[in-house]
């Protein structure tokens, strides 16, 4: 199948609209068909050969925990070094095919996953408990990855030197780096773990996929949609596995070249520290890419159009739960708008209907029972810090869903503890701001430095955000998420990551070392010449 390609200019997936009647349709069609696949087994693939093991990873829906979404292999450290000698192989034959094929596989997939897109979407909502809207964004985002990765490979393949020297011929080269570990996470587990692994192909390299334990069937349908556009055996090898056992001796390993990871700030660090410890055997520095927390926070202004703050700050609060490491967990709001704000926060969170994602809830579950049960505590904690304006306890449902109500806490002082950890959950803490000045400490007190946004009329306070909100996407007068690829590329400052801007000119750049080639002309002969000059050498 072809893909869009290069004769056609990138432009983001739109996105569905669940109001038309044919579209829910077509979802509920999906659910339907997904739902009977439910439960089915899926293998390790290393090599492109198919392996079982003795212990296994049950994925299970977190609105439902007793169904079973899917049953997989769990990766040990008995598998690395298949894993890692598949991949070796592999690379020696994928480094050297063209970008154009490489590209090429992308758009393929594009094609495939804009075909597959319902059913994309099912398995979504029944694996991580999206609902229609916030999974056709999962899937909308994979589309723009495959689509706009494919596009950058080629442009850096087309690359140039700034001059060209006299006598000479000179040529800048993007070449990839070798075998890589992409460990994404299961909050965007389309999207991102899609994102990682395309950027790293389509630059060269091979793959050994890690797929976070809550998110491992969705990665087995899109390495199988892989296989369908084209996928090389051992280009990417489809590992899910324990972190400790599988992951962390991946990360290790000496010919480990780099390690994409999206994940908790904890985790990342780890990774970045067992990566700079130079193994017995290895010849290089590994390179980390990393996309870790946020506790990012919406300044709002006395000046601002109050109605579409209190929406956004809902929106970048609430959305797929809080569970977003873009999410809004903080609003510092004037003092001036303080009450009437929190007023109008409560009418909305009050409006907000939760339940069964594949119902179409607009909030659903929080991914597990270990998540759960974590935001419970830090809800405990925040009412001695502040006061419960809603929520602030979990809902119980017939089927034992891992259901928390949105929670907003208002009155929290800027450095408590619910002000500074991330929490990942629909927890909001609510700040008083005595002016402008004081908003944008308080928005710069975290060790963070993903997302953040202000609402202001003000062309002066926009301006002084744009310089002093340390943060690495900042929106102005909008929601802190929703990062379009091409538009908002995504990655944060300090504890937040290395600043690895997915869905950006410079992403590609990651995966790939650069390597200058000057030459003297005139020192072969003309025939030579001749030939290279007709092969566009």
């Amino acid at each position: 199948m072809a893909g869009r390609g290069t004769d056609v200019p990138f432009v983001n997936e739109e996105f569905l609209d669940f109001g038309d009647g044919d579209i829910r349709r077509s979802i509920q069609e999906a659910l339907t068909a997904v739902k009977a696949r439910l439960g089915h087994e899926y293998d390790l693939v290393i090599g492109g050969h198919r392996v079982k093991t003795m212990a296994k990873i049950v994925s299970i829906n977190p609105a439902r925990p007793a169904q079973i979404v899917g049953v997989h292999q769990r990766a040990d450290e008995t598998h690395v070094e298949s894993a890692m000698q598949a991949a070796q192989a592999a690379f020696v034959t994928w480094s050297r095919t063209s970008t154009q094929e490489r590209a090429g596989l992308l758009f393929r997939a594009a094609a495939l996953v804009r075909e597959r897109k319902f059913e994309l979407c099912a398995w979504l909502t029944y694996e991580v408990g999206k609902n229609f809207a916030e999974a056709d964004a999962d899937v909308g985002e994979t589309i723009d990855f495959l689509e706009f990765y494919a596009r950058e490979a080629l442009r850096l393949d087309a690359a140039t030197t700034p001059i060209q020297l006299p006598g000479e011929r000179n040529q800048l080269r993007y070449i990839p780096l070798g075998v890589g570990a992409v460990i994404p996470p299961w909050n965007f587990p389309l999207a991102i773990m899609a994102g990682m692994t395309a950027a790293a192909i389509v630059s060269g390299n091979t793959v050994i996929l890690k797929p976070s334990g809550d998110a491992p069937t969705i990665a087995a349908v899109f390495f199988t949609l892989l296989e369908d556009a084209g996928l090389p055996d051992g280009v990417v090898n489809f590992c899910p596995g324990a972190g400790a056992q599988f992951g962390s001796a991946i990360v290790a390993h000496p010919q480990t070249r780099f390690i994409a990871f999206t994940g908790s700030k904890a985790v990342g660090l780890e990774i970045h520290e067992s990566a700079a410890k130079t193994q017995p055997g290895q010849r290089f520095i590994k390179r980390t890419v990393l996309e870790m927390g946020g506790k990012n926070s919406i300044i709002v202004e006395a000046d601002c159009n109050l109605d579409a703050a209190v929406d956004g700050v809902v929106a970048s609060a609430f959305g797929f739960n809080g569970q977003k490491c873009s999410a809004c967990s903080r609003a510092i709001v004037n003092t001036a708008i303080y009450d009437t704000f929190c007023d109008r926060l409560c009418e909305r969170v009050a409006a907000i209907k939760q339940g069964d994602p594949a119902e179409n809830f607009y909030a659903g579950p929080v991914v597990n029972q270990a998540a759960h049960k974590q935001i419970l505590n830090f809800i405990e904690i925040g009412k001695s810090e502040g006061r419960v304006l809603a929520g602030g306890h979990a809902v119980e449902t017939t089927d034992g869903g891992f259901y928390i109500a949105p929670t907003v806490i208002a009155d929290v002082a800027p450095t408590a503890r619910i002000s500074l950890e991330e929490i990942f959950g629909p927890v909001l803490a609510v700040i008083k701001s005595q002016n402008f000045d004081d908003a944008l400490v308080t928005a710069n007190n975290t060790e963070y430095g993903l997302t953040g946004a202000i609402y202001s009329s003000s062309r002066e306070k926009l301006n002084r955000a744009r310089e002093e909100f340390h943060v690495g996407n900042l929106y102005l007068n909008r929601k802190c998420t929703g990062a379009m690829v091409g538009a908002h590329p995504f990655g944060g400052f300090n504890m937040s990551g290395t600043d690895s801007k997915a869905g950006g000119p410079d992403y590609l750049l990651l995966f790939t070392q650069a390597k200058s080639v000057a030459e003297r002309l005139g020192a072969i002969s003309e025939k030579d010449e001749a030939e290279e000059n007709l092969m566009g050498l």
